[in-house]
């Protein structure tokens, strides 16, 4: 009876081969049984192995006007070449070198605040070394609270303006590239890559959370996210601006620079307790966690440009799922919708047949080159912030006499925060 059967299924494969159109049909079923869609297209004979109707499709096997080009940079002898082709062709190597460069920019901005740091502390006795206005990227509460009284009043404040601009920078690329930031440029995103990566290395698999764990975890983050939302949403414009114009914001940055130089145990376990987790949990504060990346990911849906599948050329090999460190079901999708999808384009350099997958802004839209796409991230970031230090709105207004000062009184209860308050200063505090 096996038998039988067997023999009926393979007649009735013969049907689609030699018909690259036909490759669609290898998924229907056959016989009353479902079968996976296999490239069968260059088959010469009808004589099929059962066992291979529910092998994954040989990539090998794929058609030649539907499989992708040769890397034109593995050909390339000259050096600087090869790697001007293979910036253009290869996304990854594109990502990496964006993540690895933006890295870099920010452990130097780390250290040029450490030694203004250090001169502020002694008094103005150790070598001066200018504050880096790039700091303020990581001071988002106090970013989003510059953003409201922006919208209000229309007036960029002098205490953190560059942070204003980063988010504003932030927000406008997941508005037209999805969660691109997050995969392309964030340290904090590329550190964690890096500790999942190490966990492949050293397990050969990350542990994947059962779905049902999943899903409630992930709302942590949104959670998170309406906290400090609604917090924001409930100060008037006079809360705004005393907000802004304390002496603990004025030193917030200061303030979270003494926090990590000078870690309580409980902070440091916690650090490490998140850093082992994301080795074996891909991306795990990114996913769980990140009440930034819970923003960005929202902004995202409004994104015109989203990864698009195009069923009639797609053989269902499940390559673009496995690659998405999201774990976005990208084969089942024509459209990536997912607030998780961070734009970083491992499905579409995954996936063997030639534009079935791509960065559209429409099914019928032309697809965005995946060059193209990185300029345009690292473009639209720059552009806005470039614009705002031509403006003369990247430095601060506080001047070095008055840093001296409040270094000096760093410690005093005027500069702590304590249940979403600053502390009642005066005038000339």
């Amino acid at each position: 009876m096996r038998s039988e059967s067997n023999e009926m299924m393979s007649e009735e494969m013969c049907v689609v081969s030699g018909d690259p159109s036909n490759l669609r049909t290898a998924g229907t079923k056959i016989s009353g049984n479902p079968i996976r869609r296999e490239s069968i297209a260059e088959r010469s004979s009808c004589d099929i192995d059962p066992a291979a109707l529910t092998a994954r499709p040989d990539p090998k096997k794929i058609p030649a006007q539907l499989r992708k080009e040769f890397p034109r940079f593995q050909d390339e002898t000259r050096r600087h070449r090869k790697i001007l082709i293979r910036l253009k062709e290869d996304s990854q190597f594109a990502r990496s070198t964006v993540q690895l460069s933006f890295a870099l920019l920010c452990i130097w901005i780390g250290i040029e605040f450490a030694f203004f740091v250090k001169w502020g502390m002694s008094g103005g006795t150790a070598p001066f070394v200018g504050r880096p206005p790039g700091v303020e990227g990581f001071l988002p509460i106090s970013a989003l609270i510059s953003l409201k009284y922006w919208l209000h009043t229309g007036v960029v404040n002098s205490v953190h303006p560059s942070g204003l601009f980063i988010l504003v920078a932030i927000v406008v690329v997941s508005l037209l590239l999805k969660k691109a930031f997050c995969s392309w440029l964030c340290p904090i995103g590329t550190l964690s890559e890096s500790l999942w990566l190490l966990g492949q290395r050293l397990f050969g698999r990350n542990l994947k959370i059962n779905r049902w764990i999943d899903y409630p975890l992930r709302s942590l983050k949104y959670f998170l996210l309406l906290f400090f939302v609604y917090s924001i949403w409930q100060m008037d414009v006079a809360a705004l601006k005393t907000f802004i114009d304390s002496p603990y914001n004025k030193m917030a940055d200061v303030k979270m620079y003494m926090f990590f130089a000078d870690i309580t145990t409980f902070a440091l376990w916690t650090i490490i307790i998140l850093a082992l987790l994301s080795v074996v949990v891909k991306n795990f504060w990114c996913r769980y966690l990140c009440p930034y990346g819970a923003l960005l990911g929202a902004v995202s849906w409004l994104s015109p440009l989203k990864i698009t599948r195009d069923v009639t050329t797609c053989i269902d090999c499940e390559l673009c799922t496995k690659a998405c460190p999201s774990g976005v079901k990208v084969h089942a999708e024509r459209r990536v919708w997912s607030d998780e999808c961070m734009a970083c384009l491992s499905c579409v350099e995954a996936c063997p047949v030639k534009e079935c997958l791509s960065m559209k802004s429409g099914s019928s839209a032309r697809a965005t080159p995946r060059w193209v796409f990185a300029t345009l991230i690292v473009g639209v970031f720059v552009a806005i912030t470039g614009m705002a230090m031509l403006a003369g709105k990247w430095h601060n207004g506080i001047s070095n006499e008055e840093y001296l000062r409040r270094f000096q009184n760093i410690n005093t209860p005027l500069y702590q925060h304590s249940g979403g308050e600053v502390p009642a200063y005066g005038p000339n505090d």
